[in-house]
């Protein structure tokens, strides 16, 4: 009924079976029927089974990452091998192309060898004529010892020789100056005796006769003084010419006593003469050898990459032609965070995801670098300037893959990888 408006009214009948149930009832329901699930065993056995599960599941997957250490910050290194030109000269073949794979010792590039094949004969026939001087000078040397050790007898003999000379010439001196002694005194008594006849024949005591007699004895006897003095004055040059050979003999044996040092100066140009050889042999050596490497080469086994020679070109010695990067020898270089290394060190096995082929592959960790990767750097950071903020540095860490896993050739240096360090068993 409507009081304000005067009008009675009736209150609406009210439906009490299509009413909606009131929110407490509604509560009530969700309860009853929550506790007569609850209260189903099957239904509490799935509810524990489940919260079992998750409890386990958690803790394995807590294992799981505690059992590793990963990181996206690496990528594959290898050798990256630079081939030069061990010759200046011109290009006439280039026997391989970009992204070419080769083996090693196999002909890269060709160079003019005209210009070293004339070196090699040139070098051919200056080893030939040192040779034939060193052996002329090596059959010097026996001969000038032969001569020079004759030439030291003979000085030898020949003073020995002209010594006898002086001592037979002294003696012949010494005799004659007693000849001329003997000659003075038979002189001296002849001439005394004249002037006795003298003064007798001049008495009249004796004949003119024997005054004549003792006049010719006392001419005879001068005569003989006279023979006598020339006779000692022959023997003294006689000593004096034998003197003068002994001398000679002497400066004769002096020079042939520097025969030992000629043979030492001969030995001496024998052994230069070698030496030579050696050199000019040598020389022929590095003439083939520039030969040869007009021919360039592969190092390695590998791929030809960042090829910037090009036939005709005239390439200088020492000159880079290309590079080759051998696929068999490549690793990972990984960038872990220091806080990462507590539990790495080398031999632990690593799974190696790359990026590039969805693969994984096998590997351990090698090594640990020597220090981060920012001490390598142009401007390694000074935290010593009262600004030090703490920043995680990273150190790279060496992972090389299985030999088994590198049989295909898939992997390229530069290639993004994600590795993972099982650091627990």
């Amino acid at each position: 009924m409507d009081r304000r408006a005067g009008v009675v009214r009736e209150a609406p009948t009210v439906n009490r079976e299509t009413e909606p149930p009131a929110p407490d009832e509604q509560r009530g329901g969700f309860h009853e029927r929550r506790r007569s699930v609850l209260k189903n065993p099957r239904v509490r056995l799935g509810l524990i089974l489940a919260a079992a599960a998750i409890v386990v599941g958690g803790i394995l997957l807590w294992i799981y990452f505690r059992s590793y250490e990963s990181t996206d910050d690496a990528q594959i290194d290898g050798h990256l091998n630079p081939v030069s030109a061990r010759v200046s000269g011109h290009v006439l073949k280039l026997n391989v192309a970009d992204n070419q794979y080769v083996q090693a010792g196999v002909v890269l590039v060709e160079i003019d060898p005209t210009d070293y094949q004339v070196a090699v004969e040139r070098a051919k026939a200056d080893y030939a004529d040192t040779v034939a001087a060193a052996e002329a000078a090596r059959v010097n040397v026996p001969i000038t010892s032969v001569s020079t050790t004759g030439q030291v007898s003979a000085a030898q003999a020949d003073v020995i020789s002209t010594r006898a000379g002086i001592t037979a010439a002294s003696e012949q001196y010494r005799a004659a100056k007693a000849q001329l002694l003997q000659a003075q005194a038979n002189d001296a008594k002849a001439q005394s005796d004249l002037r006795r006849y003298k003064q007798l024949v001049d008495k009249q005591e004796i004949s003119q006769q024997q005054y004549d007699q003792a006049v010719a004895a006392a001419q005879s006897t001068a005569a003989a003084v006279q023979a006598a003095s020339a006779n000692v004055n022959a023997a003294e040059q006689q000593v004096i010419q034998a003197r003068g050979k002994l001398d000679q003999a002497q400066a004769n044996l002096r020079t042939a006593g520097t025969g030992p040092k000629q043979v030492a100066a001969i030995r001496s140009r024998a052994a230069a003469a070698e030496a030579e050889v050696q050199r000019r042999e040598a020389d022929l050596d590095q003439a083939q050898l520039n030969l040869t490497y007009t021919h360039v080469v592969a190092p390695v086994a590998g791929v030809v990459s960042n090829r910037t020679v090009e036939v005709g070109e005239n390439v200088q010695a020492g000159q880079q032609l290309l590079k080759i990067v051998p696929l068999e020898d490549v690793w990972v270089t990984a960038n872990f965070k220091e806080n990462q290394l507590r539990h790495m060190h080398p031999g632990q096995p690593v799974t190696i995801s790359v990026d590039a082929n969805g693969k994984d592959y096998k590997g351990h960790v090698d090594s640990i670098a020597g220090a981060s990767g920012a001490r390598f750097s142009l401007l390694p950071p000074e935290n010593a300037t009262g600004n030090y903020v703490k920043v995680v540095q990273r150190i790279p860490v060496k992972i090389v893959f299985d030999p088994a896993q590198l049989s295909e050739h898939e992997l390229r240096p530069g290639m993004s990888v994600e590795p993972k360090v099982w650091i627990r068993k």
